[in-house]
């Protein structure tokens, strides 16, 4: 249900953002079980086909003063378990220019927050490849799409969202 206008060749969701899957992520996030990281790689790795040819691992950077606080980016993480174990190359391809929080922000406000808030900081890896850009919750999309924009933008041949859960979605919220 991805809009035409995306960036996004298309996106892919393990789960809902729902019980055992919702304590999994916050167990991540919020409680440093870095432990998690490693069943939530596998199911989303799952999801992806069995052969896959020039192929680039990222995932949706995650502010610094958050990664300060956790110790570690949730979805670099998840990117490296899924590449490691996938037999995929993971690269840091994107960076971020703001710190800007979105918890609890509507749809709206998350599209003009992340505006421009990434670039891409290897484009020669990125030129011409497929990437598969991980993060843990989909919300609105909007983190994907602008990640995915900036990537096609540094010369990504496709670009795919990869994430381990995903809100619950009515008509008017979908990505």
């Amino acid at each position: 249900g991805c809009r035409v206008s995306s960036s996004l060749a298309g996106v892919r969701a393990r789960t809902l953002h729902t019980g055992m899957s919702k304590q999994l992520i916050h167990l991540l996030k919020f409680e440093r079980a870095v432990a998690a990281a490693k069943p939530m790689a596998r199911a989303m790795g799952e999801l992806l086909p069995e052969r896959l040819n020039n192929v680039l691992v990222t995932a949706v950077p995650t502010a610094t003063s958050r990664i300060r606080t956790r110790g570690y980016d949730q979805a670099a993480l998840l990117a490296r378990l899924i590449a490691k174990e996938r037999q995929l190359l993971y690269a840091p391809l994107l960076r971020r220019t703001s710190q800007v929080r979105q918890v609890g922000a509507s749809r709206q406000k998350r599209r003009t927050q992340l505006e421009n808030s990434f670039y891409v900081q290897h484009e020669v890896l990125c030129r011409g490849s497929s990437v598969i850009v991980v993060d843990d919750v989909l919300t609105t999309g909007s983190s994907l799409e602008a990640a995915a924009k900036t990537l096609r933008g540094a010369g990504a041949s496709r670009v795919f969202g990869l994430v381990f859960a995903q809100q619950g979605f009515n008509v008017s919220t979908q990505v």
